[in-house]
């Protein structure tokens, strides 16, 4: 069968490439080897969020007192509930994207795809039945997967990766939870508000590393509070898994330390997902385990293109939805804009959550910048204290000489929401002076971001 373009993966850098393919006319299709959505929507993103939010109830309804609610008897997580839940989510949103595919007319074809030479995919089905398809254009879209250290191998059972953390059988009392971006946090927050004992192990010497240094101290404090434990400056040496649960040996600052768990969560990052899958074969250039492409992802054959995890730039699924829409675009003939690496919004979801984009106030400064800094606690804020979430700042970066928007951080509720006024802002070269007159709604978090700005300034009315 001869299409305009053929995606291979269907995660939301994949799906969304496809659909706005065949919005611009093109005849299209996808291969999936499991289910649509990839991983953002059944193994990653969604459901995640989903868990999350059943950490957020439960620990509402732990906290029900400070807001007048009296509630006799005690509340418990039922964690094979919590578990099922998420897989729904999960499954109503792959099954969303299955609608979308059939009201674009996009051909889903499922199995095993592999690249081929002269524009050709070829596709191994369950039974192990290879067909063949051409394309005037490919689009290689497969994705990543979770990182595994060589002194951590993950077997799946009680050396887990993500995927797996989302789907235990049963909850682990004590849980180790090896590196601190935001997939480390965010589960390492929903296993503690659920109840177990979880220690976070970071080789940097902060928190989520690449977030500003304050967002990370905050994080910290916050982390701590609950009852998390974290050792930063650490790395795992080996893990002994041959007993009932694990042994795991730590190299702290302090000296070795041993600390026993029934689980441990591997979350050191992602590889992309580019082995056999007929590069080699086709001659598409990889380097350092990633695809290379220009700005509007072509790699070095022609016809061949790649967006996502598998190619170089921040593994997030808007990032993969972005770089999807610019390639089919530009094969469409039309002249869209290359990405801005340096505008996209970093968020991540556990409790307090973290939002962030542009520079930090390290890198702006390493970046020869010289800056103005606004800051404003939510705990000064009407909404926030209102809601019972008054932990956590907004915090602003402008250059000092032209008043250009270098960066913006977050901690706290809800602020995952609140991001894209920054983005935006950015986008629009708006200034300082702008946003400050910009009026913002009362009682809101949001108005956060106008008072650090107004804090940038000198112009703060309620600090």
């Amino acid at each position: 069968m001869n299409f305009d373009l053929i995606v291979l993966g269907t995660g939301p850098g994949g799906y969304v490439a496809a659909i706005r393919a065949s919005q611009l006319g093109m005849k299209v299709a996808v291969v999936e080897k499991e289910s649509l959505g990839g991983i953002c929507l059944n193994w990653g993103c969604i459901p995640t969020k989903a868990l999350l939010k059943s950490a957020n109830v439960f620990e509402y309804i732990k906290h029900a007192k400070d807001y007048g609610i009296e509630i006799h008897g005690e509340a418990t997580p039922n964690f094979e509930s919590v578990i099922k839940r998420s897989r729904q989510v999960a499954a109503g949103m792959s099954n969303g994207v299955n609608f979308l595919m059939k009201k674009n007319k996009i051909t889903v074809i499922s199995g095993y795809g592999k690249v081929k030479p002269g524009n050709k995919l070829e596709v191994t089905d369950a039974e192990g039945k290879k067909s063949e398809y051409s394309a005037k254009h490919i689009i290689i879209a497969t994705g990543g997967r979770s990182r595994e250290l060589p002194n951590l191998p993950q077997d799946g059972k009680k050396i887990i990766g993500y995927r797996e953390a989302m789907n235990l059988p049963s909850q682990p009392k004590k849980m180790v939870v090896v590196g601190s971006g935001a997939i480390g946090v965010e589960f390492a927050y929903f296993y503690a508000a659920m109840g177990t004992d979880v220690t976070i192990v970071e080789y940097m010497p902060n928190i989520v590393p690449l977030e500003d240094e304050e967002i990370s101290k905050a994080l910290e404090r916050s982390f701590k509070k609950m009852g998390i434990r974290i050792l930063t400056s650490s790395e795992v040496t080996k893990a002994n898994t041959s007993g009932e649960g694990v042994r795991v040996s730590v190299k702290t600052p302090k000296g070795e330390e041993i600390i026993e768990c029934d689980i441990v969560l591997s979350a050191v990052g992602i590889v992309a997902n580019i082995e056999n899958i007929g590069l080699e074969e086709v001659g598409i250039k990889t380097e350092k385990g990633k695809i290379v492409v220009d700005q509007f992802y072509r790699t070095n054959v022609p016809g061949y293109y790649a967006i996502g995890d598998c190619v170089p730039g921040q593994a997030l699924a808007h990032v993969a939805s972005a770089e999807g829409i610019i390639c089919v675009e530009k094969i469409a003939g039309h002249n869209p804009e290359p990405l801005n690496y340096n505008n996209i919004p970093g968020c991540t979801y556990c409790s307090p959550e973290i939002a962030s984009v542009g520079y930090t106030e390290k890198a702006a400064r390493e970046a020869g910048y010289e800056i103005r800094v606004g800051k404003f606690p939510f705990s000064a804020s009407g909404k926030a204290s209102a809601a019972g979430h008054k932990d956590g700042f907004v915090k602003v970066i402008f250059d000092a000489k032209y008043g250009e928007f270098l960066g913006c951080h977050m901690i706290g509720a809800n602020v995952t929401e609140m991001i894209a006024e920054a983005v935006v802002a950015r986008k629009l070269e708006t200034t300082g002076h702008e946003i400050i007159k910009s009026v913002h709604p009362h009682p809101t978090m949001s108005e956060a971001i106008m008072e650090a700005t107004a804090d940038a300034y000198g112009e703060v009315i309620h600090l």
